[in-house]
Parts: structure tokens; sequence; C-alpha cells
């Protein structure tokens, strides 16, 4: 039987908000089983914990927002997609802002931070969302969908025009492990276009975006002077924003297909799917 897993130690990295472009302390620390993912909000008086699950996040816009009572923590998808590739079920992570630092925007730094601080096992068994049936979500010509499958199984696919994107794969299929996911899924960073740099900035996002932290696109290609981390660095990383959006209702057991998906999409099936009561169950494996 597996069991539940948490870090051995604390651990801290500061780093900036990828929308707020404020620096932004992050501390991973310990949590007792069966507590789950557990956000502290520390520079508020009290603090507030916000738990992570679907129901918490609210507003999807270029990224998955946890909100609860007018208290935000934006930007959760790139660490919630580390601690479900290192199958870590009980932390908390305390900020001293409303956004998770964004690092180099791929979830790489996260596997690091929690390797090393350690990781143990608890003493309750682990608990799987076996899904039952397909349940999916539309919008135009996009949609989600999850359905039965022994395992953990990815497919998505995008579809953008700019040929910076359109020259490289567009599909990717991952069957979930941890290894796997270190060395094929991790490093993809995040991409952005420069063309809507100032429109995204007159609406107070993307202020800490950089080549640093993200991939950047201008009319003639990627202006990243190393270029990308992967042939199919753009598909991989919606991979591991999806991985990081499903892990809000924990570990699953099932198959997922995402077709030019979004954050929103991704909550909107989650929702879809917990509403239906035939359509999943937890298991111990």
């Amino acid at each position: 039987m597996l069991m539940q897993q948490t870090i051995k130690n604390c651990i801290s990295v500061v780093g900036k908000g990828l929308h707020s472009g404020k620096d932004v302390k992050l501390t991973m620390l310990p949590a007792p089983e069966n507590t789950g993912i557990v956000f502290r909000r520390s520079d508020l008086s009290p603090v507030v914990s916000i738990q992570v699950n679907p129901d918490k996040i609210q507003e999807t816009m270029l990224c998955t927002m946890l909100v609860d009572n007018k208290v935000k923590v934006a930007t959760i998808e790139h660490v919630l997609s580390a601690l479900s590739a290192l199958e870590i079920d009980n932390i908390y992570l305390e900020l001293n802002a409303e956004e998770v630092p964004i690092l180099d925007g791929s979830a790489a730094p996260y596997i690091f931070l929690v390797q090393s601080a350690g990781i143990v096992a608890q003493s309750a068994p682990r608990k799987y969302l076996r899904i039952k049936k397909t349940i999916r979500v539309e919008q135009d010509d996009k949609f989600v969908e999850l359905s039965p499958h022994m395992g953990f199984h990815l497919k998505v696919s995008i579809d953008f025009s700019h040929p910076a994107i359109a020259n490289t794969p567009k599909e990717v299929e991952f069957e979930f492990s941890a290894m796997g996911y270190i060395k094929e899924v991790a490093r993809a960073r995040t991409f952005g276009f420069a063309s809507q740099l100032d429109q995204l900035h007159s609406q107070g996002l993307a202020l800490g975006a950089s080549l640093d932290n993200a991939v950047g696109i201008d009319d003639t290609g990627v202006i990243n002077e190393d270029g990308l981390r992967f042939p199919d660095e753009f598909v991989k990383h919606k991979l591991l924003d999806a991985i990081g959006d499903l892990y809000s209702v924990g570990a699953i057991q099932g198959s997922y297909i995402g077709y030019k998906p979004s954050h929103a999409l991704n909550n909107r099936l989650l929702r879809k799917l917990l509403a239906d009561c035939d359509a999943w169950e937890y298991i111990q494996a």
C-alpha cells in the first residue's frame, strides 16, 4: 500500500511574481497526514490559510488562482505540478504576498526545492480519485476530458497560428511517472507574445515577465538567446500546467485529454466531475 507523503524539512525561496512583478518569499513546511496542500498568507494578520480544492479556484485569467473571502493566491499551477510529480500529499506553502514566485517559468525549481527538503512517508494510506466514467467540457473548438484508465495518462494538443509555435510538435502523450516528469516535462517554461505585453501590463498582468522566466516570442520567432529547452517545449508546458491544475483534487487515476486546454477549462472539468457522484470514487493503491 502506498502511503501519504510530506517533506522532511522546511525550505524557502525568493523570486518575482509573474503578474505582480513583486518579490515574494515562499516557504514550504511539513504537514500532518490528511492535511492536503494548504497555502498560508503570512503577510496578513491574522494569517489566512486556504486549502487547495477546485471550489476555491475562482479566477483563471492566465494562471490558476485560489480565492477565499477576497484573499487570493495566484499562479499556483507550477508548484502544484511539481508536488503532483513527487507525490507530496500534505504540505504548507507559506507566502508573504498574493502570488507564488515564477522562478524560471517552469516546475524544475520546485522539483529541486522539494527534493532538497527531503520526502518522508507518513502513516496514512494515499488516496486516489478514480475516474469511473467520461466527463467532458467544451468551449468553442476547445475541450478537456477525463475518462477511466489504470494509472494516470495525459494527452495534450495545442494549435497556435504563430509560426514559432506552429512549426513545433503540437501534441504530447504522457504516461505519468515521477522520473518521466522530471526528465521530460519539468523544465518546460511558460511562454508569451511580445506583441501582447503592453496590453497585459495595462491590465496589471505579466509585470514580472522577462526572458529569465518565460519563452518570449516576437514576429520572427523565439527571442530567448538559448532558444527552446525541448523541441516541443510549448505543448509540454501546457501538459505541465494541466498536471498542476488537476492536482487541485489530489492524485487521479484516469486519462486526461486536452485540446487547446486552459486553466479555466481544467477547473470547469474538475467541478463538473465532482458534481457527478457516479463519475468518481476514492480508492487506496
